[in-house]
């Protein structure tokens, strides 16, 4: 790694790791190179990004903190503006730089993902983005079958948050880094894109690899609670009347006495997990 790209790294990680983030970085051109021309980054291949994911620990070291910090809004999601403010504080660190940050959720005005974050986390080495593809003459047939990203060290146990692109950084000579292989045989390939495909509430995907650390009861508990009512269950909205699954429910009897006002549950809270249009980390 260039000694530009290390010191870089350094400096975003002393920001970002202490909270329970990650840091990868890579070149635009790895990324554009296996997409098609209209999910490009339209910066010069050599232009330096990094990737940028949460893993468990971000719940208690960023989340907790950030939510008892009185920065929170009601009306954008709590773990979307806990992100931003870290992200922001990346920016703030280095202020020499230009730094674009793209959050894995925006889109541009014509819905399409500004940024496609499993792609991202692949070509930067951060986790390997099983796909389709990858499965030599797939039992599917015509069945749709997203991908899902795994990461060595944490499984499925972790969120792709976003990615900072440095326009005035050209780094040419930067090595390509690949993924670690996790899942490397058909059979498993299958059970586990299988798994995220059709049974992703049970969560059992995620630990497709023995994970250094998993997601806690009560994070579990939010990432289950349908997203219309993540802000009620911190005392930010009025719960909605539509009907949820139970389990959620029952989680949070558990984890919050009765006797307590909902709004003392901003101790805590976590990122998305449920499936969009279709499924994701």
């Amino acid at each position: 790694m260039e000694p530009q790209v290390s010191e870089l790294k350094q400096k975003i990680e002393d920001t970002l790791c202490p909270f329970g983030f990650e840091v990868y970085p890579f070149q635009v051109a790895w990324y554009n190179a296996v997409l098609p021309s209209a999910f490009h980054l339209p910066l010069p291949g050599p232009t330096l990004a990094f990737l940028v994911l949460s893993t468990p620990a971000m719940f208690d070291r960023a989340l907790k903190p950030f939510l008892q910090s009185g920065h929170l809004q009601p009306l954008t999601d709590p773990v979307d503006q806990c992100v931003a403010y870290h992200l922001g504080r990346v920016r703030k660190s280095l202020p020499e730089l230009q730094i674009e940050v793209i959050a894995d959720y925006e889109v541009h005005p014509n819905r399409r993902p500004k940024i496609l974050a499993q792609t991202a986390a692949h070509v930067a080495g951060a986790a390997y983005y099983y796909q389709r593809q990858d499965v030599e003459a797939d039992p599917w047939g015509t069945q749709r079958i997203a991908g899902v990203c795994i990461h060595p060290r944490f499984g499925g146990w972790f969120a792709i948050r976003g990615v900072l692109l440095l326009p005035g950084i050209q780094v040419p000579d930067l090595p390509p880094t690949k993924p670690l292989d996790c899942v490397p045989t058909r059979t498993e390939r299958i059970a586990l894109l299988e798994s995220f495909n059709f049974h992703w509430r049970d969560w059992t995907y995620r630990d497709v690899v023995t994970p250094q650390e998993r997601y806690s009861e009560e994070q579990k508990a939010y990432f289950s609670t349908p997203p219309a009512q993540r802000l009620a269950l911190l005392g930010l909205a009025q719960p909605s009347r539509e009907p949820s699954s139970a389990s959620p429910e029952l989680l949070f009897t558990t984890l919050i006495p009765k006797s307590q006002n909902l709004s003392r549950a901003r101790g805590w809270l976590s990122p998305r997990v449920s499936p969009p249009a279709s499924p994701g980390p």
